[in-house]
């Protein structure tokens, strides 16, 4: 009797195992890994995209914010995790120029990480703060030549899309800029505004209620063209004819990440893109993503070999 008791119990257990693991993906909350502090617009996006995720599937997608390590505390612990789709990545471009500027790299984009989908784009704001002589981007430019290393300027992180496009202003406009790393744009903004640092690039929705409120000035934005959310501010392509930047923000699970699961994410991104998710981001000067999962990894390996040749020539790195 005994060993039929031991035997019937051994059977449900199975069985319930056997349930638990058949039901479809996601059967229980999957948590979303953001490797900055709250705050961002990386933050904000990553939020947004998570409540679509839970509400298309019917199961909580938890934001979980892991900053510090120049974003890498956060990445390390998904690369960490099983590979089952309940630990995930949301990070910004740093994620693939992280490791372009550290001499030991903690991860490898190609064999640690599996690319999901492409997010959004945000397009950047050169704002500075408002009691500076500096009306547009020619008075920047003008001013920086004519006090080398006066002007700083603040980073996110190191290899952020801020950090790259202004190493890319620098070029342009022929000054130069102190370069203050930040952890994360909350606290960057503080000191902007405090009159610590003298500007900062970041994406547009972090400083455009700053830059309304009057709190800083916005001199360009380096879309292609004038965003709909701030009309009467120029392009930097208006001073720097073919400047164009944008940050990225992508979707991304650990390595050996299976392929229905890896597919049944995008899908739901490129659902969630192209509903009320989509108005929400278009209203605040975010540009859409979105695609299949072969072309955000064509995406990402474009934008290492574009990337890596600006931070070697920039020698760019971290100590």
């Amino acid at each position: 009797m005994k060993r039929l008791l031991m035997s019937c119990l051994t059977a449900c257990l199975a069985a319930t195992a056997f349930t638990a693991s058949a039901q479809p993906y996601p059967n229980r909350p999957v948590k979303i890994i953001i490797p900055f502090p709250p705050g961002g617009t990386l933050d904000i996006v990553g939020r947004m995209l998570a409540l679509k995720l839970g509400e298309q599937t019917g199961q909580q997608f938890v934001v979980e914010n892991r900053a510090g390590g120049n974003a890498t505390i956060g990445a390390t612990a998904v690369v960490k995790s099983p590979a089952d789709g309940y630990t995930l990545l949301f990070n910004a471009s740093t994620l693939v120029t992280g490791p372009l500027v550290m001499a030991t790299p903690p991860y490898s984009i190609a064999n640690d990480f599996t690319a999901i989908a492409l997010v959004a784009k945000a397009p950047l704001s050169v704002a500075i703060n408002k009691n500076l002589p500096i009306t547009d981007m020619k008075g920047l430019f003008t001013y920086a030549r004519a006090n080398p290393g006066k002007l700083s300027f603040a980073i996110g992180s190191v290899s952020s899309a801020g950090h790259l496009a202004t190493e890319l202003l620098k070029r342009g406009g022929g000054g130069d800029y102190q370069i203050v790393p930040y952890k994360g744009s909350t606290p960057a903004y503080q000191d902007l505004i405090g009159g610590s640092i003298a500007g900062f690039v970041d994406p547009v929705l972090g400083a455009v209620q700053h830059h309304k409120a009057g709190n800083l000035r916005i001199l360009a934005v380096t879309s292609s063209t004038r965003l709909p959310t701030l009309p009467d501010v120029p392009t930097v392509a208006e001073t720097l004819p073919g400047f164009e930047f944008t940050s990225w923000y992508g979707l991304w699970g650990p390595a050996k990440l299976p392929a229905d699961i890896t597919q049944r994410l995008n899908d739901e991104v490129n659902k969630a893109l192209a509903g009320e998710m989509r108005d929400k981001l278009l209203a605040q000067g975010i540009l859409l993503g979105g695609g299949s999962v072969a072309e955000f990894n064509k995406y990402q390996q474009d934008y290492i070999k574009e990337m890596g040749k600006l931070i070697a020539d920039a020698k760019i790195r971290v100590e």
